[in-house]
């Protein structure tokens, strides 16, 4: 998975900027800096990769293979025999499944 830096350089500036040299305030604006590169304030849920166990640097294929992977799992043909609240469990987490698949194809199709 790639790193990102530039929010904990650009923090570490900021900080050292703000402070005047105080090398405390800048270690607080590291701190933020690498609170904003590890999506600390992205609400997850919104996040079509996570929903398939995924990062952004997934190439095509693995995201083919995550989506078939995770949907025979939680088909809901496969909990026929189950109770009503298992199926309603599987089907809802088939159209998350669905949803985020269809949301990165789309976003990969405006891309390039």
């Amino acid at each position: 998975m790639k790193q990102n830096w530039y929010g904990k350089l650009l923090g570490f500036c900021v900080g050292l900027a703000l402070s005047r040299g105080n090398p405390w305030v800048a270690l607080v604006g590291l701190l933020i800096g690498h609170a904003v590169d590890t999506d600390w304030f992205r609400l997850r849920r919104d996040d079509p990769y996570a929903t398939l166990g995924l990062d952004r640097e997934a190439s095509d294929a693995e995201i083919d293979k995550a989506y078939r992977r995770l949907i025979s799992q939680h088909h809901p043909d496969r909990y026929a025999n189950d109770p009503a609240e298992a199926r309603e469990r599987a089907e809802a987490r088939a159209r998350e499944i669905n949803r985020a698949y269809d949301r990165i194809r789309a976003l990969r199709k405006r891309r390039g």
